[in-house]
């Protein structure tokens, strides 16, 4: 069994409604990208984290489409939520409407043998440019009880690994709740993606502190899947 995970999938339907190219020439038929690699790379006994924002659907009916596609992908298949995706409903909606054919995150975790891993969104981090604190601290600090309590779950698993959708830390890369959390849980590995600029990119280390770092944000993998494990 392998990992893997990719991140910021953007589906909008076939043929999209929403074609990414917008964003640069990059992005230009980056779903059958995404689905053709998938298919090279994963066996179905792999599992494969999605990391967020998914589908570009404002409504969770108009959002399957696009999950029907991925759950006919091989592996076995986990997802947590992005800041795009709208259509995120509560998880027994989520699952009667993909009859378990996916697993959804949010704040809490599963272990199989020593593994553990899990989950949620994340927040933007204190002192990012982007951070009003006004409006945002609420959301930071709900972000951080939710991802304490996937932690939590992970019990005495041997190797843990935590899904975010946003980075761990800041825009300067500094220490926060998160990271504080990373270490109080010896995580192993930690996954996110939202990040879709050069800047960003050449700014990820590898490590902070103990914990591996994986940045899977689907134009950053050239639209293929990262292998975690």
């Amino acid at each position: 069994m392998k990992i893997f995970a990719i991140g910021d999938l953007h589906f909008s339907g076939e043929p999209p409604t929403k074609p990414m190219d917008v964003f640069g020439a990059h992005w230009q038929d980056h779903r059958q990208r995404i689905i053709t690699a998938w298919h090279e790379q994963v066996s179905p006994e792999d599992i494969v984290f999605v990391v967020g924002d998914i589908s570009w659907a404002l409504k969770l009916s108009e959002a399957i489409p696009d999950l029907q596609t991925i759950a006919a992908l091989p592996g076995q298949i986990y997802l947590i939520r992005g800041n795009h995706d709208y259509w995120w409903s509560s998880a027994n909606k989520m699952n009667t409407a993909m009859n378990h054919s996916l697993t959804f995150l949010q704040g809490h975790s599963i272990i199989a043998d020593t593994l553990a891993f899990g989950g949620t969104r994340g927040y933007i981090c204190p002192r990012d440019t982007a951070f009003i604190e006004a409006t945002d601290t609420s959301i930071y600090a709900r972000e951080l009880l939710r991802t304490e309590a996937a932690l939590q779950e992970m019990g005495d698993a041997t190797t843990r690994i935590l899904l975010l959708h946003y980075p761990p830390f800041n825009d300067k890369n500094e220490a926060s709740g998160f990271t504080d959390l990373l270490a109080k849980y010896h995580v192993d590995h930690c996954i996110f993606g939202h990040l879709h600029d050069k800047t960003s990119f050449e700014r990820i280390p590898s490590h902070f502190g103990n914990t591996q770092l994986h940045l899977v944000s689907a134009d950053f993998m050239n639209f293929k899947l990262k292998q975690i494990i």
